[in-house]
């Protein structure tokens, strides 16, 4: 124990580099847990609507009008950055989707900010959604 201690007293510098790289990797996997929680498969996405999720489609009414999926609600992003409390029971299942993925995934992480733990978002949004054969009425 007396040789670490003389060790890492000599090599400061050293020290403080791995500590910084620890901290830099931790960091990056949190961050990297957080997104991959929150985004879901279209298969999962599918189990989620039949458990009852409540499905936010955060695109523009006119992209909303060009094509959703069934029983989908219309909830702009920018509404949702407004407003986050959008409903009253925060276990609320959510199922957040736009266009790519990326508007709906920003969402999905804003409701889970305000407390709605089962809000989740659909990878690769509706482009994938379309790829994998699934249906979108209008």
């Amino acid at each position: 124990m007396d040789q670490l201690v003389e060790f890492a007293d000599n090599n400061r510098l050293l020290v403080l580099a791995l500590l910084a790289s620890w901290a830099g990797v931790m960091f990056y996997e949190m961050k990297l847990k957080a997104t991959t929680l929150s985004q879901v498969s279209t298969t999962d996405a599918v189990r989620i609507i039949n458990k009852g999720a409540t499905i936010i489609d955060v695109r523009t009414d006119d992209a909303y009008d060009g094509g959703h999926i069934v029983n989908a609600k219309n909830i702009t992003l920018s509404s949702i950055q407004a407003d986050q409390n959008v409903y009253k029971k925060k276990n609320k299942l959510l199922l957040t989707v736009c266009e790519n993925g990326i508007n709906s995934s920003k969402a999905a992480n804003l409701l889970r900010k305000a407390g709605f733990e089962n809000a989740f978002s659909l990878k690769g949004g509706l482009r994938q959604w379309r790829t994998d054969n699934m249906t979108l009425v209008k």
